[in-house]
């Protein structure tokens, strides 16, 4: 299975694909999808992000997707932003037919880490532990990659759990 991790955001939304056969997970490709003011107003750096993820998934392929949730923060405009660009997120891998997960950050951090409130150099750490070798595009891509490998070990416990129903339903 090829799993996809999103990090939104409106400026650097960071993305990371992973193959996942049984236990053993392996890194495919990782990078960041940039948009800046200059490209013009907010709906150019939604069609730029949209464009340049769209070309992640048709590159890619993959099977199933996730992002990460965010929260309102004090800047009510920047959240309004950054709640357009979770939508890109959402929007491609379901154009693409592909299911997507959703987790909360805490989430992210305990499944790859083991603690919720780890910091981002934790998690780099981690990802780093998970994927031996892999030169990532940075803190974004990072944080991509940790999603995909959250959403790997979800779609696993989901698929045991299912497996072990039906033994026991007979």
């Amino acid at each position: 299975m090829r799993v996809l991790g999103i990090d939104p955001g409106l400026r650097n939304l960071g993305w990371g694909v992973i193959d996942v056969i049984g236990a053993r997970i392996t890194h495919v490709a990782n990078g960041i999808c940039h948009s800046d003011g200059s490209e013009g107003n907010l709906a150019h750096r939604l069609c730029s992000l949209h464009s340049q993820l769209t070309e992640v998934v048709r590159s890619y392929a993959p099977d199933a997707a996730a992002v990460e949730h965010t929260f309102v923060n004090k800047d009510a405009v920047a959240t309004l932003k950054l709640g357009q660009a979770r939508g890109i997120a959402l929007l491609v891998p379901a154009q693409a037919g592909i299911d997507v997960g959703e987790y909360a950050p805490n989430a992210v951090k305990k499944t790859v880490v083991g603690v919720g409130h780890a910091a981002k150099v934790q998690v780099d750490h981690m990802v780093r532990l998970h994927l031996p070798g892999v030169v990532i595009a940075g803190a974004d891509a990072a944080d991509a990659l940790a999603i995909a490998i959250c959403h790997a070990h979800h779609l696993q416990s989901a698929g045991r759990l299912q497996a072990a129903l039906k033994r026991a339903a007979g």
